[in-house]
């Protein structure tokens, strides 16, 4: 390890956020690397990417010039086990037994209509399939589909959760946006939830209450309370 390598982790470790950013920047090939191994697996890829800088940020905090061994051999598994950790728990969200066994049947309908009439079937064609509502069929979907990009508006309100919490200059966008995804796994697990339904899928605070069974009241509650606690985890950073 170069000197100059060295003494940039070192200034990382005593809280200097210029100098993790200088090395979130020198190692990103090597964290893209890591990330590319996990595409298709129903998570975007700058998100796969934003896991790997926590994992490297981590192994920044961990390193320790004494275990003789390479910083980059060190990080590797920090970043590649973020990464794991985060499709392992399928961001958090879980979704009830009854509108998983409606995507099922929705799966399955759509593939025998498409073998079928030989194309895609339309909505109400899906609808007529499966004796389910137009609007069951796309709830049941959403709920069970991928997760998608922290910077997707949410269809209800039009923001971004990075715009919910603040406006990150320029010169720290990557730095805020790695915190952020730091400070959900902090939150509890009903909080997380509801970040993750609203802010990752789309959904209205009604669908979110559809899926975890509570009021969209309590909802509301939750949502609140998450983005409060987000805002208190970041301005420790």
């Amino acid at each position: 390890m170069s000197e100059d390598m060295l003494a940039s982790i070192q200034a990382a470790q005593r809280g200097d956020r210029e100098a993790a950013g200088r090395l979130i920047e020198e190692n990103s090939g090597l964290i893209w690397s890591i990330a590319r191994r996990y595409f298709g697996r129903g998570a975007d890829p700058d998100d796969l990417y934003q896991l790997g800088c926590v994992g490297f940020l981590k192994a920044i905090e961990g390193f320790d010039v004494s275990f003789g061994t390479k910083f980059s051999t060190y990080a590797v598994p920090k970043i590649s086990g973020e990464i794991r950790r985060f499709l392992r728990d399928d961001g958090a969200v879980k979704v009830s037994r009854g509108v998983k066994e409606q995507a099922a049947q929705i799966r399955a309908a759509r593939m025998a209509l498409e073998q079928r009439i030989g194309r895609e079937p339309t909505l109400s064609e899906l609808a007529r399939e499966t004796g389910l509502t137009p609007e069951d069929i796309a709830f049941a979907e959403t709920a069970t589909g991928p997760a998608e990009s922290l910077q997707r508006e949410t269809g209800e309100d039009g923001f971004t959760l990075e715009l919910v919490l603040g406006d990150f200059s320029a010169e720290e966008k990557l730095l805020e946006h790695v915190a952020l995804r730091a400070a959900i796994e902090q939150l509890p697990e009903r909080e997380r939830q509801v970040v993750a339904l609203r802010y990752y899928h789309g959904m209205t605070q009604q669908n979110c209450a559809k899926v975890m069974r509570v009021s969209q009241v309590q909802i509301s509650r939750l949502e609140r309370r998450a983005v409060d606690a987000l805002r208190l985890l970041l301005e420790e950073k």
